[in-house]
């Protein structure tokens, strides 16, 4: 019988082994990422191309036809158009006036536009913006993908829609100058592009940040991601470029945790507590959004938006929230 009871023993014992011996790979599975902080230029297309500018010599005709700043050429001399190269062309290889389709307000209009002759060609005398362009900051990037994160929140177009992105590249930047935030007035990071080789191809805009592929590493050491349920409030910091391309540390301080199940980059209430990003920038200034956050040496989340009458404090998003948008 003790023979018996053993055998069915060591039977029973078997899966409880085996349970063990996966505990610890589980464990080291857990996800580490390199928290960056480092600016970079980001160019998000959505296969438009909009008139951001007319110029006031070359694009007469173009204002006397009715072609305004914000609208959308859809083609040209009836040839479908989604690149401001496109429309040059189109333009450059026509004769007489050209016929442009625009798209303002959400209704097609027509336009008749006589180009300018210049030196280079015929040209309607205008900007084009591709998509949207401007800068944030990297909040994550994962040594063992490839993959990164940035912003913490998403990209709109100029309706206040989520920017439906068809292809983005990030570029590395700089930057040159500080718009000091004060009550009612956001401050903002003046920055610029500083290589067009791009660091990295885009993939997704979403809610909770603007991901993508890198084809350069970011450098830094990799810290292990927190669980919701691990943040309090109390001290953290965060890392933020806010001269040159240079990544610095600065203490903040967690006041309120909101419910996971936030999904607008609002899960934290954060203040800004370091005397030198003060003195910088007074507090949380566009063009920070994705400073990652760190507390108890790991990565908790990402700043997200900045509280306009109050510059010194502003909320951040759970780094769980920014993960699960990345897929």
């Amino acid at each position: 019988m003790e023979g018996w009871n053993m055998k069915k023993l060591g039977k029973l014992w078997l899966p409880m082994l085996l349970l063990a011996l996966l505990l610890p790979q589980r464990a080291s599975a857990d996800q580490f990422l390199i928290p960056v902080g480092q600016v970079v230029g980001l160019e998000l297309s959505n296969d438009t191309v909009t008139v951001a500018a007319i110029d006031e010599i070359l694009g007469q005709s173009a204002k006397s036809a009715g072609l305004q700043t914000g609208d959308i050429i859809k083609s040209v001399n009836g040839q479908p158009v989604t690149t401001a190269q496109e429309v040059r062309r189109a333009v450059a290889e026509s004769q007489g006036s050209v016929e442009l389709v625009i798209l303002r307000d959400g209704k097609e209009r027509r336009l008749e536009v006589e180009p300018a002759a210049t030196q280079e060609g015929r040209q309607l005398g205008i900007y084009l913006r591709q998509g949207i362009t401007g800068i944030g900051t990297v909040t994550w990037y994962d040594p063992a993908t490839g993959r990164f994160g940035c912003l913490g929140h998403g990209v709109n177009d100029p309706s206040g829609s989520l920017l439906a992105m068809t292809r983005g590249s990030a570029y590395p930047a700089s930057i040159h100058a500080v718009k000091r935030g004060q009550s009612g007035q956001p401050g903002q990071l003046m920055g610029t592009v500083t290589d067009r080789t791009p660091l990295g191809t885009l993939s997704a805009n979403t809610g909770q940040g603007v991901f993508g592929a890198a084809t350069m590493e970011f450098s830094g050491e990799a810290v292990s991601v927190a669980s919701a349920g691990e943040i309090h409030t109390g001290q953290a910091t965060i890392r933020s470029t806010i001269e040159g391309n240079v990544v610095r540390e600065y203490s903040v301080e967690i006041l309120k945790i909101y419910p996971k199940s936030r999904q607008n980059g609002r899960n934290l209430l954060l203040r800004v507590t370091d005397p030198v990003l003060l003195e910088a920038t007074g507090g949380i200034v566009q063009g920070m959004s994705g400073s990652p956050i760190l507390q108890d040496g790991k990565l908790i989340g990402a700043v997200t938006h900045v509280l306009v009458n109050d510059p010194t404090t502003g909320y951040g998003i759970f780094i769980e929230n920014m993960l699960a948008a990345a897929g």
